[in-house]
């Protein structure tokens, strides 16, 4: 199984409020950068950072790593507008990060984001692939371009709390900027995307068309967002089995509604629970109570595990050293500073 990883930044994650992906504002735009190194050497190597929330959640990286660690799975890293540089080897496809979507035209090449990866997933050798994003903010523009394809309008949050009544209304503002009606780019993806999505969207719904198009088993491993992007596929003709492999977090937030966008877009769904509630540990607590819930992968590295009949306590106990090394280092580089 390869694992192919989008990522980018988007001036969407600015909004306050918007995103806990970064322990502060300056963390934030290395955050998408650092994910892909962790996935690749296991700590951030070129990136600054250790990508934690404000409260110190760890990013969902952490997981997919420690699944990484024992099932031993390729992972190829797409770069589709990282705002600061990574050391992990990466696929080029975009070169800006996104604007916010209140701006006219925040993804202003959509279409080629779109036709590059493509032409990329149809020239990938294998005969199943799981495509994963990373991206802050990214809940609130999938949100966006899903409203503009007139699907199911829910999302959920990397905070605890979902601020859907917020995110909606940068949506609104966003609509109102491009000229768009809820539903006005159904049967429109790349223009969904160009005016109210994010680079990543954009060569993720690439991504799943091309693969699909090829005859690639496609499984979309994460929550809404890929959900969104399942939708984008839908909506440029991509009409054959999909499935979106998420955690037990997404699947019981009644707010993101993913049961539903899986109905919806007829996305087999399949939901991994890690069991955190078996430790006490800072960083499983923080998923417990609600934070970070997916992304990187996590979900379907979760369903990689299971399907390997790797113990969700191995997972457990990999992450949960794989944080505390980390957190280690990054304490130790910033006493050095």
């Amino acid at each position: 199984m390869r694992l192919v990883v989008v990522a980018g930044s988007t001036q969407t994650a600015t909004i306050d409020g918007i995103s806990a992906a970064g322990a502060d504002a300056d963390a934030l735009p290395h955050t998408p950068s650092a994910d892909l190194e962790i996935l690749d050497y296991g700590e951030p190597v070129q990136s600054p950072v250790v990508p934690v929330s404000p409260t110190g959640c760890p990013t969902p990286a952490v997981v997919t790593r420690a699944v990484r660690e024992h099932v031993g799975f390729d992972v190829t890293a797409v770069d589709a507008g990282l705002a600061r540089p990574t050391a992990a080897p990466t696929v080029d496809i975009g070169d800006e990060p996104g604007a916010d979507i209140r701006d006219v035209d925040p993804v202003p090449d959509a279409d080629r984001l779109f036709e590059r990866a493509r032409s990329f997933a149809a020239g990938l050798p294998d005969d199943e692939i799981a495509v994963a994003e990373t991206i802050p903010g990214g809940t609130t523009t999938a949100l966006g371009v899903l409203t503009a394809l007139g699907e199911r309008p829910a999302v959920s949050s990397s905070l605890p709390e979902n601020p859907l009544p917020r995110k909606r209304r940068v949506v609104d503002a966003a609509l109102a900027t491009s000229d768009l009606a809820p539903g006005g780019a159904a049967g429109e993806p790349v223009r969904a995307v160009r005016r109210v999505g994010d680079p990543v969207l954009a060569v993720v719904a690439g991504v799943v068309v091309g693969a699909s198009e090829a005859g690639t088993t496609v499984r979309l491993a994460g929550g809404t967002q890929l959900a969104a992007a399942a939708a984008l596929a839908r909506h440029a003709g991509v009409g054959g089995p999909l499935s979106l492999e998420t955690t037990s977090f997404v699947a019981d937030d009644d707010s993101a509604g993913i049961h539903g966008l899986a109905d919806d877009l007829d996305l087999m769904l399949r939901a991994t629970d890690p069991g955190f509630t078996a430790l006490d540990h800072p960083a499983t607590n923080a998923y417990v109570a609600g934070e970070a819930k997916e992304g990187v992968g996590m979900g379907g590295a979760l369903a990689m595990a299971a399907r390997d009949d790797l113990p969700m306590a191995t997972v457990r106990e990999t992450m949960v050293a794989l944080v505390d090394d980390l957190l280690a280092a990054g304490t130790a580089r910033g006493s050095q500073s």
